[in-house]
């Protein structure tokens, strides 16, 4: 069968995600240089799982915005996911006061400073699996949303139809964005995850996460893969990966894919989602290619199919 070329029109964006494990600053830095060069549309800054991991601050993260904009990206500035005290709120509310870039809501807290505001972007940990949901939130002055995880591509259909999509308070239609690649961010909790597995406190955590830099795995007693700790978040084992799905995502309306950063191959990742997606190359071979990146765990693509997520789906 021969390849569909994809047209303008039926491109689909690339958004890098926040970086969501410890890294160091340099680290950091030298990532999103390479982010820079890559073919990604959007990149999402900024610490979204734990307010003690300050690598770079809000100022750090406004410069490294204005860099990679000079270098034609959109910047999204996120919003931590879970708030849990006074200072939290605090920066919050800075993130949403800033004009130069556009916001991704890491939870409600950060709507009542966001709403009416300007566009701003529903992140995935917002609850939204309905229609009338998004509806809602888009009265707001969101312009796009990131589906939660575990959502399939039909309920998507249902939810943002690319026939009769919701529409903000512009008239413009709601972008759907959806978690393509990565190990699936599941939960938070106020405890951490990775200091108590240290038999350490949280408020003294000695910073253990850096030495994971892609999680701590957890494996059932069968000795499967099955979770991993990232600090105060709890992630999928397997690497989600919907890179073979172009003309279902394209059915059900995404319009946008993103991609979460991993610390070794990320930047071949961004080359295969791009070859595959948007110049109808080979998703059997990328496949391949992706699996060898990827840390332990495995491929998944289960929730998109309606399927335990942890599965791989041949359908």
């Amino acid at each position: 069968m021969t390849p569909h070329q994809v047209t303008a029109a039926e491109r689909i964006a690339l958004t890098i995600g926040p970086v969501l494990y410890h890294w160091p600053r340099q680290t950091l830095l030298e990532f999103y240089a390479g982010i820079a060069e890559s073919p990604a549309d959007t990149v999402v800054l900024g610490e979204t799982v734990c307010a003690r991991r300050i690598e770079l601050k809000l100022n750090d993260w406004l410069g490294l915005a204005r860099d990679l904009a000079a270098e034609g990206k959109e910047v999204v500035l996120a919003t931590q996911t879970l708030i849990e005290s006074a200072a939290d709120l605090r920066l919050v509310q800075r993130i949403a006061e800033q004009h130069d870039f556009m916001v991704e809501a890491g939870d409600a807290s950060a709507l009542q400073h966001l709403a009416g505001a300007g566009p701003f972007v529903l992140g995935p940990h917002i609850n939204i699996y309905s229609r009338p949901a998004l509806v809602e939130h888009a009265a707001l002055g969101a312009s796009r949303w990131v589906a939660p995880v575990e959502l399939s591509l039909d309920a998507l259909a249902l939810i943002n139809p690319p026939g009769d999509p919701v529409r903000g308070a512009t008239g413009q239609p709601i972008a759907t964005e959806l978690f393509a690649f990565g190990r699936a961010p599941l939960a938070f909790s106020a405890r951490c995850f990775t200091a108590r597995h240290h038999r350490l406190s949280k408020d003294e955590c000695e910073f253990r996460c850096l030495q994971d830099a892609d999680g701590l795995l957890l494996s059932s007693t069968e000795h499967q893969p099955f979770l991993v700790i990232n600090g105060t978040q709890t992630q999928s084992a397997a690497t989600q990966c919907l890179i073979g799905e172009g003309a279902a995502l394209r059915a059900a309306g995404v319009s946008r894919l993103r991609l979460s950063p991993a610390a070794t191959g990320f930047d071949a990742v961004i080359r295969h989602f791009d070859s595959v997606i948007n110049h109808a190359a080979s998703a059997a071979d990328a496949l391949h290619a992706i699996e060898a990146l990827v840390p332990s765990g495995g491929l998944s693509n289960g929730f998109a199919h309606r399927r335990p997520g942890l599965e791989w789906s041949d359908a």
